[in-house]
């Protein structure tokens, strides 16, 4: 099958898919096609929907390819489904940042982390799909370790978990509006302030929050 007649078809796949299809089913559904002329085709495809200005673009997200209709038309489709934000507490938003980063780990690592009891916040990501038990630590008493799902990569556009930004790119742009505010005040008085980095970035591993964590909506 040539590269114009796969695009149609590979279109027509991701869009009954129900979740992100990957590229290896989506091959095994495209039985006997050629794998590079597949992934052309595939790449074309999302060039030609982000070209075309269409509502909708194809995205690599949660380990596949799925149609997703583009942010800034998100008012209106809030309009016409007649939902708004549903906000995750902010207990659940730093809960939920520590398992994104440091998974797999147990409740009772969370809770010497956060100093308090995160039975009812893991209960209520549980229940929003963003989080499932994933195994058990060998260790006495062998207890649940917990670890994100691909509902949370759908919500937050992310790839894979290699995507979440590193604790430097969460710090740094608050770092520099603060800077920027003091600056601009003390101009204004005629006095200088010299300010320092925080200097305690220790690489994005198991520390900082999702983007877009103000926001999260309630799925399903």
């Amino acid at each position: 099958m040539d590269k114009d007649s796969l695009k149609p078809l590979i279109e027509t796949i991701i869009f009954a898919a129900d979740h992100p299809i990957s590229f290896e089913k989506l091959m095994n559904v495209l039985e006997g096609e050629k794998r590079d002329e597949v992934r052309l085709a595939l790449n074309e495809l999302m060039v030609d929907y982000v070209q075309s200005r269409r509502g909708f673009t194809i995205e690599e997200v949660a380990g596949g390819y799925q149609l997703r209709t583009r942010p800034e038309f998100s008012p209106w489709l809030r309009r016409l489904f007649k939902i708004g934000f549903q906000k995750l507490s902010k207990a659940s938003m730093e809960t939920l940042a520590m398992i994104a980063y440091k998974q797999p780990i147990t409740r009772m690592e969370i809770e010497e982390i956060r100093g308090v009891d995160c039975g009812g916040v893991l209960k209520t990501l549980m229940d929003r799909n963003l989080i499932k038990i994933i195994g058990r630590k060998e260790v006495p008493g062998r207890p649940a370790v917990y670890g994100t799902t691909k509902e949370f990569l759908e919500i937050f556009d992310l790839k894979d978990l290699s995507c979440l930004p590193t604790l430097k790119e969460i710090i740094m742009p608050q770092e520099e509006e603060i800077a920027g505010e003091i600056t601009e005040d003390n101009s204004a008085s005629g006095d200088s302030v010299q300010t320092q980095g925080r200097g305690d970035d220790s690489g994005g591993e198991g520390h900082g929050q999702p983007q877009g964590s103000d926001e999260t909506g309630d799925q399903g």
